[in-house]
């Protein structure tokens, strides 16, 4: 999904803002990949086709880095860059809640996160045009 010359403009700024571990993530660039596809579809994780990784792999670096913050900082960082990305408008009345979705957010919930991943995903995408 991520082309190499959207990865050359992309991989700074991740390499920049994600949490340093004992051990690096595995093919990172695929595993964003997967990232994006499964919020641009709005699939589930085990969902994520396999010729993108481990749909785990995708799931558990997603939540580990909304709890660190590094999608805010992987936004912030693209923003000051000044990269044109383009707008995604959601029509409320086409998107179904699940019945249990009415209350309060529950502790350790990542709905910040989640919206500025799948903002980000729009931004990446409307930058292939450009790239390509």
């Amino acid at each position: 999904m991520l082309s190499d010359a959207q990865w050359s403009e992309l991989e700074p700024l991740v390499e920049a803002c994600w949490p340093k571990a004992k051990t690096p993530p595995q093919d990172l660039q695929r595993t964003l990949s997967a990232i994006l596809w499964r919020h641009q579809n709005g699939a589930k994780w085990r969902a994520i086709p396999e010729e993108l990784g481990p749909w785990w792999r995708a799931a558990q670096i997603f939540i580990r880095w909304s709890r660190a913050g590094v999608w805010e900082r992987l936004l912030t960082l693209v923003q000051e860059r000044g990269c044109q990305l383009g707008l995604v408008f959601l029509d409320g009345t086409n998107v179904r809640a699940h019945q249990k979705a009415a209350g309060a957010a529950k502790r350790g919930d990542l709905r910040p996160s989640g919206i500025i991943m799948k903002h980000l995903a729009a931004r990446v995408a409307a930058m292939a045009p450009r790239l390509a």
